[in-house]
């Protein structure tokens, strides 16, 4: 493995610890462990040069049965047309507007329950 997925898997975990979102227990009986894999993806400028990668730890989420792991799910997805009010509507109120990119924004939501990675 090449040493820049090294680096972006370990600052991938520090995140987890830094954030708080996880912990080291034993298997438990009676619940189902989700599966997990690395996925890795290269950003690249329009050139084809790589300027960062990404690796990130996801859970095979295909494998829980609904209404016997979970039984509601939610994602917050922003609708295009939303994305493309807000510039509007900034410039015609002359209001000033950052953007920023968030790291890790998913292990800042709550869960209700227990998942077992």
């Amino acid at each position: 493995m090449e040493p820049d997925w090294i680096i972006e898997i370990q600052e991938e975990l520090v995140e987890f610890k830094r954030n708080q979102v996880w912990k080291l227990v034993p298997k438990p009986k009676g619940h189902t462990v989700v599966g997990k894999r690395w996925v890795y993806k290269k950003k690249l400028y329009e050139s084809g040069v790589v300027f960062h990668n990404m690796a990130r730890l996801v859970t095979k989420g295909y494998s829980q049965l609904e209404g016997v792991d979970y039984d509601d799910t939610y994602a917050p997805v922003a609708r295009v047309e939303a994305i493309r009010i807000f510039p509007t509507y900034a410039a015609h109120k002359n209001i000033k507007v950052h953007q920023m990119d968030v790291t890790s924004d998913f292990l800042n939501g709550e869960l209700k329950d227990e998942v077992y990675l």
